[in-house]
């Protein structure tokens, strides 16, 4: 089982991650709205992946990427990306995202992606 931080402006897509996430036995620890609210959470929380949207205000996916990389290097991170976001997929590749899934998302490609970061689940 995975602790598991969701981090996107979109409440439903949110509700639609946690379901999936709880559904195949994970247990999400927290949920932020923005990058800033994720960077909060993360002083009490310590998630085994963070899932991040890439467009927010506040804080974007991008810049809260940054920060949560350079306090816990080997954080978890995938981001969430829509359609035409590309060259931000790349970038935060680079930074150090450990993959990403595109929405709206297929539940089978979040189970791809969980299935090469993490043994066992």
């Amino acid at each position: 089982m995975l602790k598991i931080m969701i981090v996107d402006d979109s409440r439903i897509f949110r509700k639609m991650l946690r379901a999936f996430f709880t559904e195949n036995g994970h247990d999400v620890i927290g949920e932020a709205g923005n990058g800033l609210e994720a960077l909060e959470l993360l002083k009490t929380l310590t998630p085994d992946l963070i899932t991040l949207d890439i467009t927010m205000p506040e804080m974007d996916g991008i810049e809260a990427l940054k920060q949560i990389k350079a306090n816990n290097p080997k954080q978890e991170v995938i981001m969430v990306s829509a359609a035409g976001q590309n060259s931000k997929v790349i970038d935060a590749l680079k930074i150090g995202a450990s993959d990403f899934i595109q929405k709206p998302f297929d539940p089978e490609d979040i189970s791809i992606v969980l299935s090469k970061l993490f043994d066992n689940i």
